[in-house]
This record gives structure tokens, sequence and C-alpha cells, in this order.
């Protein structure tokens, strides 16, 4: 049976319209938030869809995704409808996706497709771009075939190029190519993941503790990065952008903070996760990621007044497991309490490592500092230490590995004011200013 939605309403001519089908496996428990999701990863990137068809199956029909006689009902929907394009809610294979164009008569596009769309209108810096342009090959090269049904094609019998069709040709020499541009593009991202990395190895030798926002897409982490860094009294032009929609961040950003009486610390904001993420992306981004891998405390930014934040957690969790992040101490910010029904009536509320608050209205910052100092006490301390002249070589130590806010030469040797991890505070203890 067809199911519609919420979806259709109508539209300006202006706006491309979209059918969005969905297949929903035995066991799917998160069906109805990815086909949710489909239709939001729609409107991102400036479709508006009209439609939506689902369907239940036990397997998935290979040379369609969908069964024969739902294909057929989505080529009369599409017909009724008037859309232009059929957004499909998980990727798809090349196959799949040359036999729904034929039999259907318009666009077939999947959900990889879709938000490598979205990912290149909001690429702004050349790192992003060049990531995005990795994937966006990734997906293609294998997916060429489809792009060039209507050349014809003729077998040879010694595969040799000059015994191939049009066709076969034409898909040869653009594979050759994309598969020359995706070199050129690695060997870039190579050049520019070593500047990141000389980057991050400068900020570890600063000493100052590094913290990680992360999260799902549209969580708030860009308000948050804001509202810490006008709580700790820097200026606007220090400020990220910030926007209600997927994706909106795509570059990590890191910004230095030290709000009184609390630690200094580097704030990075992170590229956001969403649920079937393609792996193309993930692969692309990874030295972006990194940023997460290198925190020493990660802070998820969770949008509790979506019905589907718990499935958002897991799903950030899961991801940060693959990256190798998944044992790095963290603290869960259910962000949004404003617009949540649920919420607790008193706000911030602070259980644990856990605190619902709202980054928008500036609810809850003081109380999310705290807990921020609380983990990272366990890892560093801010202490004052006098340095005998006889151990002079521990200054500069000091200063690689810490973060040495004032000296002053005494006496009895060198007065440092410093930040360190507890490995040294422990260790030298006992040139600690009494």
């Amino acid at each position: 049976m067809t199911k519609r939605s919420r979806f259709e309403r109508s539209v300006t001519d202006t706006v491309e319209k979209v059918l969005l089908v969905g297949m929903e496996l035995h066991g799917d428990d998160n069906f109805q938030m990815a086909m949710e999701e489909l239709a939001s990863l729609a409107e991102a990137c400036g479709k508006e869809p009209a439609g939506v068809i689902t369907q239940a199956l036990d397997a998935v029909n290979k040379p369609f995704y969908i069964g024969p006689g739902k294909v057929q009902e989505v080529r009369e929907m599409a017909q009724e409808l008037g859309v232009e394009e059929i957004i499909f809610d998980n990727t798809l294979s090349p196959l799949q996706i040359r036999n729904l164009q034929k039999e259907i008569g318009l666009p077939v596009k999947d959900r990889t497709a879709l938000i490598l769309d979205i990912f290149r209108d909001r690429a702004r810096s050349k790192e992003a771009m060049l990531q995005v342009e990795t994937a966006s090959l990734q997906y293609m090269l294998p997916r060429l075939a489809g792009l060039h049904d209507a050349l014809g094609r003729q077998g040879g019998t010694t595969g040799s190029m000059s015994n191939r069709g049009a066709g076969e040709k034409k898909i040869e020499l653009d594979k050759r190519k994309l598969e020359h541009r995706l070199t050129e593009l690695k060997r870039e991202l190579k050049e520019i993941e070593k500047q990141r990395g000389t980057q991050r190895k400068r900020r570890t030798q600063s000493g100052i503790p590094r913290v990680a926002l992360v999260g799902y897409t549209n969580a708030g982490k860009s308000t948050l990065l804001n509202a810490l860094v006008e709580y700790s009294g820097q200026g606007e032009e220090k400020k990220v952008g910030e926007q209600d929609m997927l994706f909106a961040t795509l570059d990590t950003t890191v910004r230095q903070i030290a709000p009184e009486g609390c630690h200094t610390m580097l704030v990075s904001d992170t590229v956001g996760f969403i649920s079937r993420l393609p792996h193309q992306l993930v692969e692309a981004f990874h030295s972006t990621l990194e940023e997460a891998l290198e925190a020493d405390l990660l802070i998820q930014v969770v949008d509790c007044s979506d019905d589907h934040h718990k499935e958002h957690v897991k799903v950030t969790n899961e991801t940060l497991r693959q990256l190798g992040a998944g044992d790095i101490p963290m603290i869960y910010v259910y962000n949004k309490a404003d617009k949540a029904e649920d919420a607790p009536q008193e706000l911030p509320y602070v259980s644990g490592n856990h605190i619902t608050m709202s980054a928008a209205k500036r609810s809850g910052l003081r109380e999310l500092l705290a807990l921020i100092e609380e983990q990272l006490t366990a890892r560093y301390r801010e202490c004052d230490m006098v340095i005998p002249y006889r151990e002079s070589a521990l200054v500069p130590y000091f200063q690689q590995q810490g973060s040495v806010k004032s000296l002053a030469y005494e006496e009895d040797g060198t007065r440092l004011h410093l930040i360190c991890p507890v490995r040294d505070f422990l260790k030298y203890e006992q040139y600690l200013a009494r």
C-alpha cells in the first residue's frame, strides 16, 4: 500500500519536486527516522519532497532495490505529482540505478548522492572542497556505465580499445580521467594533512587541553562554540557561522578560550554525523575528524527536542568507535532544552556527566564549564613551580609539554605559572611553590 505523508504539499514552479522512496527491511527500527532525515536532506539541497512511497520487504531486491510492482507504482505517482527526480533512502548499486532509470524514465538518486550534493554546496575551504570531490569521484567510478546508456556498444573479442563500441570506449576514457584526478586529489590532501598534523603537533606541545564538540548534524555544536567564545569574553570576530540546517559546518574550527576560573582550552567544532553516513565521506573527512581523536575530552551535543535523539546518540557513539575515539572521556550536552517537551522543569539540569541546557539561550554554560573543569582537572593541573637554576633544562621542557602562563626569575630559581599534564605535576611536585 502506498504511504503518503506531510511532505505532500503545494510547491512553486521554481522548486524541483522530488519523490522519496524508502524500503523498510524486517527489524529496521530506525526506518521512520531515516525517512524523515531523507526529507530534510532533500530540503537542505533545495528540493521539495512532493510525495513518499515506502515498501516493507524481508530482503533487498537485487535488480531494483524495491519490488517490480512497487517500481510501477513509483512511475505512476511520479507522473501524477509531476516530479523531476526520484530519491531513494539508501545507497543503490550501479545496476539498480540503471534499471530504475530505465523503468521509471526519470533521474534516480540515492541517499549518498544527495548528501554529496549538499557537501558540494556547503564546502568553502580548499580542504573541504578537495575532500568532497574525492568522495564524489569514489562514488561515481563504479557508476560510470549508467551515465552512458545512450551510447551504442559492440563487443570485441580481443579486449583491445580498438574493438570496443563508442559507449565502452567513452566509459574507459572517463574512468581513466577520474582515476587520474583521484590520484591528484589524494596527493593534495596528503599535503594538507601534513599541514594539519603540524598544527595539531603545535597545539599538543602547547600543553593546552583540547576539547572537541561532536554529535549529530544540526544538534547545535556551532551555537555552543559561539556561546563558549562569548562567555569567555572574546569578540564577535571569533565566532563561527551557525545555521538551523543539516551539515551547516563542514570545516573544523578551533578556538582558544579562557573562561574565568577555568582551564584555558582549545575547543574544536567538527563536522556532524548522520545515520547511514556514506563511507566515502567518513574516509575523505578522516583528517578533519582526527581532531576528535586527538582530544582530551569530547562533548557530544544532542538535540533533545528531536524525537529520535536517543538514536542520534547511538549513531554518534558508533561512528566515534569506528574512528577509534570510543575511549575518550565524554560529556553529554542535551541541547535545545527550551524546545523539548519532556525537558526538566528547572534548567540547566546536571546529572553525572550529562547536562540538559540551551546554548542558544546561553543557559547552563557555567554548569557545563564546571563539568569540563572537573574532567580536565583529572588530566591537567594548574600550578606554580620554582625551578632551581641547576635544573634550568626543565623550563623549556615545561614550555613544550605544558602551557606556561607567566615566567619570572627569582633568587631561588625560575618561577613558572603553568598548566601541565598530571604525570608531570606528580613527577616534579618537589618544585611546587609553597
